[in-house]
């Protein structure tokens, strides 16, 4: 069984135990003040396993279920036996590295909480954009698809303005800097532990784009 259907069944069944009981959401929820004031440093990968209600659930899981088993298999191509490993290691990380912005500036604060692997899977899906930039991707239930690139290039943006913004509950924060992790660390250890030219590939791919394939519909 892959690592990415393994996620998603604990994420499934932890957040499925969540939504009955306040005591479990409660205890792993992402909390800075507990964090800073209790030590309960865990909770930096908890929280990813928990969500707000089933629509959260079923967002993440089923972006993370589309780009995750290619990325992963992705990851073994290119890493071999450490493939799985790594993959792993990316996933876990990118929960912490997210939302370390936000502990920083709401440490203090009593009433602030985060949770939902959004982060993750944010990582995941530009990890999957580095190995196939001009794959298609689109929104759900709209069939019009747009080159990966582009497509998280207008994440970021429309995250950024999105947070910048506010009046919601979700957390842009966490979105943006899931990706960028995603991006980071997929490029720090392809150069470290493997040959694959993974930048030049990218590269070559965007450079030899047509632009008059741009929009595609599914």
């Amino acid at each position: 069984m892959s690592v990415t259907i393994i996620i998603i069944i604990i994420t499934v069944i932890v957040s499925l135990f969540a939504f009955n009981s306040h005591k479990v959401r409660e205890d792993l929820i992402f909390y800075p003040a507990a964090i800073t004031k209790q030590n309960q440093y865990y909770r930096f990968i908890t929280y990813g396993f928990i969500h707000a209600d089933l629509a959260h659930l079923f967002f993440n899981m089923y972006a993370f279920y589309l780009f995750g088993g290619v990325c992963e298999d992705s990851f073994v191509a290119i890493f071999g036996n450490y493939g799985k490993i790594f993959y792993l290691l990316m996933y876990f990380l990118s929960l912490i590295v997210c939302v370390i912005p936000d502990f920083m500036k709401y440490h203090g604060n009593p009433n602030y909480r985060s949770l939902g692997a959004s982060g993750a899977v944010s990582a995941v899906v530009f990890a999957y954009i580095l190995f196939r930039p001009l794959q298609g991707i689109g929104l759900l239930f709209i069939p019009i698809f747009i080159p990966g690139f582009l497509f998280g290039i207008l994440f970021i943006i429309v995250s950024y303005f999105l947070g910048k913004k506010g009046g919601t509950s979700v957390n842009h924060s966490a979105h943006i800097w899931g990706a960028i992790f995603g991006v980071v660390f997929l490029i720090i250890f392809s150069q470290l532990f493997s040959t694959y030219p993974l930048l030049d590939n990218f590269i070559d791919s965007v450079k030899n784009l047509d632009l008059r394939h741009i929009f595609t519909t599914g």
